[in-house]
């Protein structure tokens, strides 16, 4: 779908986009891919990687300045939408500037996208956004419902819009695996809650799930990854096994448990083999064939949540995987 296509990805330079960028370049070959970000030092290492390859373009800017994204979208056909201010604690300090960028960015992404006649936006979400407790969270589920009402908002523009929803990023920067491995020769690792868990995703689950959410998506529908859970004490002792735990009690507005759907959304979701999609309440699209497609409604109290998750991630399975990957965990 994205051969000689124009792609463009919001907040390109995270751990989002130096997959994305590497993986859709070698399955789908487009015209171009556009990474849309702030930081220009951020932009200045990752383009060292692409400088001999004409598809890989940079452009300077914030999703907080609408004008600057009316410039960046022209001639672009897709979007992926990941640009957020997205660390729980922070979010707690400083929530206007999260509000301005989760929110507000999110509202000049679909503006723009409406008006340049971009023809599908994907963006990425968080577990967090379900049932909130964080500022973070809920500036999230504000934005995804920014998104799902905003197929209808396009009107004849025809711009569709659908969101992803996933939980922790395995090795991502800002991660509980790389930051145990960057501390773990002092011996002692810090576990906030000893019955925490969380879900588990790759980055290259992540890229596939965008990628399905494009070639399926009506608009409006939130896709949900199956993955794996673990529990927070198990992580920290297939990364430092010889390491004392200590307990230092749960952040400013952290989970004990992370849900990706909640009951409430439970008369909305569909089952698949390997995801779920939850459709919009709004304009009766929830009973909409061409959303629904082949899946199946689950049943009216169903939780998506780590803790009560039918799939487990095995200690040899991380291990494994932190073996495969040790070169770029806490990088990418």
């Amino acid at each position: 779908m994205f051969e000689n296509s124009t792609i463009l990805v919001t907040g390109g330079t995270g751990s989002f986009g130096k997959t994305f960028v590497p993986m859709t370049l070698e399955r789908y070959n487009p015209k171009k891919i556009i990474i849309f970000s702030r930081d220009e030092m951020k932009q200045w290492e990752m383009a060292k990687g692409y400088h001999n390859d004409p598809r890989v373009r940079f452009f300077i800017g914030d999703v907080r300045d609408r004008e600057r994204l009316y410039r960046a979208l022209d001639g672009v056909d897709y979007v992926v939408h990941a640009a957020a201010t997205k660390i729980v604690p922070t979010a707690e300090y400083n929530p206007f500037e999260c509000v301005k960028t989760n929110i507000n960015g999110a509202m000049n992404v679909i503006d723009a996208a409406i008006d340049k006649k971009i023809k599908r936006v994907v963006a990425l979400s968080t577990d967090k956004a379900s049932s909130p407790i964080n500022l973070y969270g809920a500036t999230k589920l504000a934005s995804d419902k920014l998104f799902v009402a905003s197929s209808a908002y396009s009107g004849e523009h025809g711009t569709t819009f659908s969101v992803v929803r996933y939980g922790n990023v395995m090795g991502s920067r800002g991660s509980v695996i790389p930051f145990f491995m960057s501390i773990r020769q002092s011996g002692e690792l810090p576990i906030t809650d000893p019955r925490m868990t969380r879900f588990m995703i790759t980055l290259e689950q992540g890229v596939e799930l965008v990628w399905h959410a494009f070639e399926d998506m009506i608009g409006g529908e939130i896709y949900v990854k199956k993955i794996p859970s673990m529990k927070v004490t198990d992580i920290a002792s297939v990364v430092a096994p010889e390491a004392k735990q200590k307990t230092v009690g749960i952040r400013p507005g952290e989970k004990l448990h992370e849900q990706m759907i909640g009951f409430e959304d439970a008369p909305f979701t569909y089952e698949y083999p390997h995801h779920f999609k939850i459709l919009p309440a709004i304009n009766n699209w929830a009973t909409s064939e061409d959303r629904i497609k082949d899946g199946k409604l689950v049943s009216e109290n169903f939780i998506y949540s780590s803790e009560i998750n039918p799939e487990w991630m095995q200690d040899s399975e991380l291990a494994e995987w932190i073996a495969a990957n040790d070169d770029k965990i806490g990088i990418i």
